[in-house]
C-alpha cells in the first residue's frame, strides 16, 4: 500500500460489497431460496444455446471481437429497433455492444459527466448507478417514487433541474418498483429535457417484460434522439444472465464517446455469446409475447402468496420483482427483516432500503424476484406462509 493514500477513492466511499452479493451468500449458507437477486434458475432457448456452442466451435468470437461488437449483433440491434420501435440507427457508427448493461450505464456516465454535473434519476436506484455517478465525479439528484404507484412527480422534476444539470438517468420498466412510465409522462421529461438542453440515459433492459402498458423508448419521442443514450441487454430477456451481453443505441456522436469510456472498460467480451444473441433478437414476436405471458404468470403467483403470507404487495407493472411492504407485520426496518429471515422461513429477499439515499424513504419495503421455476414460487410461497400472523 502506497503511504499515507488511501486504498478506495473518496468518490466510492460508502460502497462496499453490493447487497446481491451479500443476500446471495446468504441464500447459500443456510440452504434457502434465494429471491433476492434477479437471476433465472433456468437457461434461455435452446436454439440460442446452440447458436453459442455453434460459434464456438467454428471458431466465431473466439479471439477479440470487433470493439464495437461484431457487424450481425450490431445489425440485429439495428433491426431490433427500427421493426419494434419505428427508430432508425445506422448500425456501423450508432450502436455499441457492451458487457451488460452495468457497464454501458458506467461508460456512459464516464463519458458524458464532468464533476461537479448533476444527475437527475428515479429514487430507489439500481444499485449500480450511484456507484457509476460517484466515479464519473457527477452529483446524484435523487426523484423519490412513492408506494403505492411509484409514480414520479414530474412538479418535482421540474423544480430538481438547475443550471448544473447535465443528465437525466431513466429507468423504465422500473428496477426495483416495477412502474412503467406512460407515454404522457415521457412526454412531459422529453419537454423538459429539450427545454433545458438536457442529455438523457435510459435503462431498458426490461423492454420485453411490461405486464400492464407498453414499453415506450424515450428516444421516440420528439426532439430526443440526438440526446438519449438506449441501453439494453440481452440477459433479462433471454434468460442467459451470465453471458453479459448488453448494448447501446444513440447518434453517431454520443455512440462515439461512450465507446470511447468503453475501451478502456473492458475493450471487448463474451465474443461467441454476441453470434448467439444476434440470432436471439431475430426469434418470432411469439417468444417475446410467451416469456412475458409466463413472467405476468409468476408474477401473480407469488404475489398472492406474499399477500396471504401477510405482505402488503405492490403489484408491478414489468420487470423481474415484487415490492412489498413489512409493516403489517409490525416491523419497520427491512435490512434486520431480510437478514432473518433465512432462519424464520428459508427464503432469501432484499431490503429496498439500500437503493434510496435515504434509506427512510424505503425503510420498510422488501423486494422480491420471481424470475424463477413454478415449483420453486410454490416452495417459496409455503415457506412465506409461516410468517402469516
Amino acid at each position: 500500500m502506497t503511504q499515507g493514500r488511501p486504498l478506495l477513492n473518496r468518490r466510492l466511499d460508502g460502497f462496499g460489497t453490493t447487497i446481491f452479493a451479500e443476500m446471495s451468500a446468504l441464500a447459500v449458507r443456510t440452504g434457502s431460496i434465494n429471491l433476492g437477486q434477479g437471476f433465472p434458475d433456468t437457461d434461455g432457448p435452446e436454439e440460442i444455446r446452440e447458436a453459442a456452442v455453434r460459434a464456438l466451435r467454428d471458431g466465431h468470437g473466439n479471439q477479440y471481437p470487433p470493439g464495437p461488437g461484431i457487424p450481425e449483433l450490431r445489425t440485429a440491434i439495428a433491426d431490433h429497433q427500427q421493426r419494434r420501435y419505428g427508430i432508425s440507427y445506422d448500425p456501423d457508427t450508432e450502436v455499441l455492444v457492451t458487457a451488460g448493461a452495468t457497464e454501458a450505464i458506467a461508460a456512459a456516465m464516464l463519458a458524458l459527466l464532468e464533476p461537479g454535473d448533476e444527475v437527475i434519476a428515479f429514487e430507489p436506484f439500481y444499485d449500480s448507478y450511484a456507484a457509476c455517478i460517484a466515479m464519473a465525479g457527477g452529483v446524484r439528484v435523487p426523484l423519490t417514487l412513492r408506494a403505492p404507484d411509484f409514480r414520479p412527480d414530474l412538479d418535482a422534476l421540474r423544480d430538481a433541474i438547475t443550471p448544473r444539470t447535465r443528465l437525466l438517468l431513466l429507468n423504465s420498466p422500473h428496477n426495483p418498483t416495477g412502474m412503467v412510465l406512460t407515454r404522457e409522462e415521457l412526454t412531459t421529461i422529453a419537454r423538459l429535457a429539450v427545454e433545458h438542453d438536457l442529455l438523457v440515459v435510459t435503462d431498458e433492459v426490461y423492454e420485453h417484460l411490461v405486464f400492464e402498458g407498453e414499453h415506450i423508448p424515450p428516444a421516440s419521442l420528439p426532439g430526443m434522439r440526438d440526446r438519449t443514450v438506449s441501453i439494453s441487454s440481452a440477459g433479462k430477456t433471454f434468460s442467459y444472465t451470465g453471458w453479459k451481453v448488453g448494448w447501446v443505441t444513440a447518434s453517431a456522436p454520443l455512440t462515439a464517446a461512450v465507446r470511447t469510456a468503453k475501451q478502456y472498460l473492458t475493450y471487448v467480451s463474451a465474443g461467441p455469446f454476441q453470434y448467439a444473441i444476434a440470432e436471439a433478437l431475430r426469434l418470432p414476436d411469439s417468444y417475446f409475447d410467451d416469456f412475458r405471458a409466463g413472467l405476468r404468470r409468476r408474477r401473480d403467483l407469488l404475489g398472492d402468496g406474499l399477500r396471504a403470507a401477510g405482505f402488503e404487495v405492490y403489484r408491478p407493472q414489468g420487470t423481474y420483482f415484487i415490492t412489498t411492504d413489512i409493516a403489517p407485520f409490525g416491523e419497520k426496518d427491512a435490512y434486520a427483516f431480510c437478514r432473518a429471515l433465512p432462519e424464520r422461513c428459508g427464503v432469501v429477499a432484499v431490503p429496498n432500503s439500500v437503493f434510496y439515499d435515504d434509506p427512510e424513504a424505503g425503510r420498510g419495503q422488501v423486494r422480491f424476484t420471481f424470475c424463477k421455476q413454478d415449483d420453486v414460487l410454490h416452495d417459496a410461497v409455503g415457506r412465506l406462509r409461516r410468517l402469516a400472523p
